[in-house]
């Protein structure tokens, strides 16, 4: 074992932690990840996927997929309490909390930049250009993720069918999320029950548990659940929401822009089951219609800078913010109350992923070998691939065109592109990042920058980006 690989067993610390990666190298390697999180939950799990089990190897393939199961069925954006998650199993409260934040912080900044950006000067045409060099570049991680992802979770012919039936289902018939999870988790579950966990499963040369991770399973950090423990996990929470909002309250009256921010986005913090996508239109809707905060065109604009920068789409709700109180400062100076209120609603939307995480995280690992929830489990795993696959297909049909419209014949839902708006740039960089990923064998963060510097030039040179 090199130097520089942690050891598979835990050290214990000053605070009596016991750290399975010393703590400055995992905080390393969750800035790095956070540079590279573009291309919404798809490309985030694919980061995670291909720097933690396949790179450095500290977790292995089922534990990730493990927690990743358990995140996909909370509201919020999975990806981020992915990284919470496998923070907490590597280096305890503290690792998810750094895990955590990091994942958000290139995103919120760089959000925060571009919404002042956009407020001051507009929509440039350099920062238009990067994005179209970006965008680009992260369908091939994402392509990538999903690849690499099915090779390893559709362990049997059964397991295809639940992913297929789950694309399906999102793709064409717009079924809900929480119902495709749930129908996926049963028909797991059943599978078990018919033919065990194990039985048909096919094994490959590439499997990972042919690779074993560096830290073993029994290794990792575990918190044993009692009730003491979720009392006091609740209540710091609430605490953490609750102090801001209480502030805002007090120095900016009930009827402030900042309380209404700060009220909505807790709110849709707690529903967004299924994660960004399935509450954007809600949250389009009441942002524009009901408190005007922006208009129905900058929405998009939002939305599209969101899905080029790093972090969770859902950090969308920042520019949101940041445009309606920028609009409406009541007594403070408008770019006072912008940063305020980006900074309020990017917080009341974070907290309760950490809650969630270290709340329901140590039940998840104590119930790991139960069979009956393994199976159901595996099921949600199955469909999970083609959850990544129906984001991928989104991620792509708004990378290569520029205009696309929602057509409905009867029970099909089928997002269509205008052909007439295809972007051959997007193809011609998108084969770049391709030959980057899989010939050159290019890390993610080298590839994104060299793309990006290519949408520059493209942009310079006149060639069009939007």
């Amino acid at each position: 074992m090199s130097s520089n690989e942690p050891s598979t067993r835990a050290t214990p610390t000053r605070s009596g932690r016991r750290d399975l990666v010393p703590l400055r190298q995992a905080s390393w390697a969750w800035f790095l990840i956070s540079l590279q999180t573009f291309g919404g939950p798809a490309g985030q799990i694919a980061v995670m996927q291909r720097t933690l089990v396949d790179e450095k190897r500290w977790i292995g393939q089922k534990r990730f997929l493990h927690a990743l199961n358990y995140c996909m069925l909370l509201p919020g954006p999975e990806a981020q309490q992915l990284a919470i998650y496998t923070g907490w199993l590597l280096n305890g409260t503290i690792g998810g909390l750094i895990a955590g934040v990091l994942f958000v912080l290139p995103g919120m900044i760089a959000m925060l930049g571009l919404a002042a950006i956009y407020v001051a000067f507009g929509a440039t045409t350099i920062v238009l250009a990067l994005f179209a060099g970006i965008a680009p570049a992260v369908l091939a991680v994402v392509v990538q993720a999903v690849t690499r992802v099915s090779k390893r979770a559709l362990t049997r012919p059964a397991h295809v069918v639940i992913a297929v039936c789950a694309f399906l289902a999102l793709a064409l018939f717009a079924v809900p999320f929480p119902i495709v999870i749930a129908v996926a988790g049963f028909a797991g579950w059943l599978i078990g029950r018919r033919g065990g966990t194990d039985i048909g499963a096919k094994k490959s040369e590439n499997d990972s548990d042919e690779t074993p991770p560096l830290i073993a399973d029994d290794a990792l950090h575990a918190d044993a659940p009692s009730l003491r423990r979720a009392v006091l996990v609740l209540g710091v929470g609430v605490v953490a929401w609750a102090v801001p909002m209480v502030a805002v309250v007090v120095f900016t009256g009930r009827n402030s822009v900042f309380t209404e921010q700060g009220l909505f986005f807790s709110g849709t913090a707690l529903v967004t089951f299924g994660g960004a996508y399935a509450v954007l239109a809600y949250v389009a809707q009441k942002a524009v219609e009901t408190y005007g905060w922006l208009g129905p065109g900058e929405m998009v604009r939002g939305l599209g800078l969101a899905e080029t920068t790093p972090g969770p789409l859902i950090m969308v709700v920042q520019f949101v913010a940041f445009l309606g109180a920028y609009r409406n400062p009541g007594d403070l100076d408008p770019w006072v109350a912008a940063t305020i209120g980006a900074l309020l609603t990017t917080w009341v939307t974070f907290v309760p992923c950490f809650v969630f995480i270290f709340l329901g995280a140590p039940y998840v690992e104590r119930l790991r070998n139960n069979t009956h929830l393994t199976s159901a489990l595996n099921g949600i795993t199955a469909s999970v691939v083609g959850v990544i696959a129906n984001l991928a297909l989104y991620f792509a049909i708004h990378t290569l065109f520029a205009e696309a419209s929602l057509r409905h014949w009867g029970p099909l839902h089928l997002l269509v592109p205008d052909v007439t708006s295809f972007r051959p740039l997007a193809l011609v960089i998108g084969a770049a990042a391709g030959v980057m990923i899989y010939r050159l064998r290019w890390s993610v963060l080298r590839t994104l920058g060299v793309c990006a510097l290519l949408g520059l030039a493209a942009g310079l040179a006149g060639l069009p980006v939007t």
